[in-house]
């Protein structure tokens, strides 16, 4: 005891103690020292995908409807009365209004067509704020053309721009699961019907063209005539089986709400071999990496090319996201995705936060204006969605 005492005295620096022992140095910085090895380095603040539960969406009862006319041509501009100041002045939807919102149409590829209603379980309607909405531009390039063709096997065969797709409507998808295609509700549905092609709906999949070898004997002549011309692009299509469509898009036309729910998924005949984007819930604006979101579609200004884009989010309601990527039509439909740390797999994860709907024109006082705007993945939404892909809800708890 008498020596644990005396070695205590001298590291608490008593006179008599550091006289017993002078080549010991002062024991503050060794302690310091200790005390800084063993705390466990601080991970850096990174962006994280929130934790959070998200409510039930179940399918009720299901109904068969009139089959559809498939007459009208799909239109790659959204037209709406309801600018943003409608959206931001619009009330929540009450509990039953969302069951009537969130029901759903089913299209078959024999041209079947069920209505199905929903329930939905877990969630407390809650009160949204809405920011400031952001100032309108008349022009689908912003200033600087910041879009980027992507091009050659090792990019375009590759996640992320592989999960990217082409509708033969003339839209563009993003693959969420093994043989699941997530789109807006637009490129197949006008808001009254479906559109031309939907019954035999294609997806394609952007793949290098294999050009022939030439033969052994001619190859030096054929060489040395011509340059080798880069390959070529050819899509490879997969049949659509079936095509889900919310009630709040069809319902929306009347009621100035279906820009909220201008979103689609598309269930393939067969699956599909590449590999496919999470879904997730849009978390806020200022919580994105760097206020950014980030796209690839098939504009139609660049034909066979798939183009990507990323850009500052804008402001936001519940529903709708407003940015300014640049973008041409044929882009609508691409998924909007993000890439932050998930901590629960501890590892960074792109998701899909919502869907381009493309140039929004709004006719206001007899003037057009138009908005760059794409819909969120509200909890609602992504617990419908993961339904029809999943097929049960115990897998779309956690967004």
């Amino acid at each position: 005891m008498q020596t644990k005492h005396k070695w205590g005295e001298a590291l608490r620096g008593s006179p008599s103690s550091m006289a017993s022992f002078p080549s010991i140095p002062s024991p503050l910085p060794l302690l310091s020292l200790f005390l800084l090895l063993s705390i466990p380095p601080v991970a850096p603040i990174q962006p994280q995908w929130p934790l959070q539960r998200v409510p039930v969406v179940l399918p009720q009862v299901t109904e068969d409807r009139p089959a559809p006319h498939f007459q009208a041509d799909a239109r790659l501009d959204v037209a709406s009365p309801c600018d943003p100041e409608c959206h931001k002045k619009a009330l929540p939807p009450s509990y039953w209004d969302l069951r009537s919102i969130l029901s759903y149409e089913t299209l078959h590829s024999n041209g079947r067509l069920t209505e199905t209603a929903v329930g939905i379980y877990g969630y407390t309607a809650r009160t949204q704020t809405t920011p400031a909405l952001p100032s309108r531009r008349k022009r689908q390039i912003f200033g600087h053309d910041g879009r980027f063709s992507i091009v050659g096997q090792d990019f375009l065969l590759n996640y992320p721009f592989s999960a990217a797709v082409k509708l033969s409507t003339g839209c563009s998808g993003t693959l969420v699961g093994d043989r699941h295609v997530l789109t807006a509700a637009h490129c197949v549905h006008d808001g009254k019907n479906y559109v031309k092609g939907a019954q035999k709906l294609r997806v394609g999949f952007l793949k290098p063209k294999q050009r022939d070898s030439p033969n052994p004997a001619s190859a030096t002549n054929a060489s040395n005539t011509h340059p080798s011309p880069p390959d070529k692009m050819k899509f490879q299509w997969i049949r659509a089986k079936r095509t889900h469509v919310p009630k709040g898009w069809i319902k929306g036309n009347g009621n100035d709400i279906g820009m909220d729910y201008d979103y689609a998924l598309l269930e393939l005949k067969k699956a599909h071999k590449r590999r496919h984007m999470k879904l997730g819930v849009s978390p806020p604006a200022k919580q994105l990496p760097g206020r950014r979101v980030q796209f690839s579609g098939y504009d139609n200004d660049r034909p066979g090319q798939l183009v990507y884009r990323f850009c500052r989010a804008g402001e936001e309601t519940p529903d709708l996201l407003y940015q300014h990527c640049d973008a041409q039509p044929g882009a609508s439909g691409s998924g909007i995705y993000a890439r932050m740390w998930d901590r629960r797999r501890r590892r960074w994860e792109r998701k899909v936060i919502g869907v381009f709907s493309g140039h929004q024109w709004v006719d206001r006082d007899g003037a057009s204006q138009e908005f760059n705007v794409a819909v969120r993945v509200t909890p609602l939404k992504y617990a419908q969605i993961c339904y029809w892909i999943k097929g049960n809800y115990v897998d779309c708890r956690e967004g």
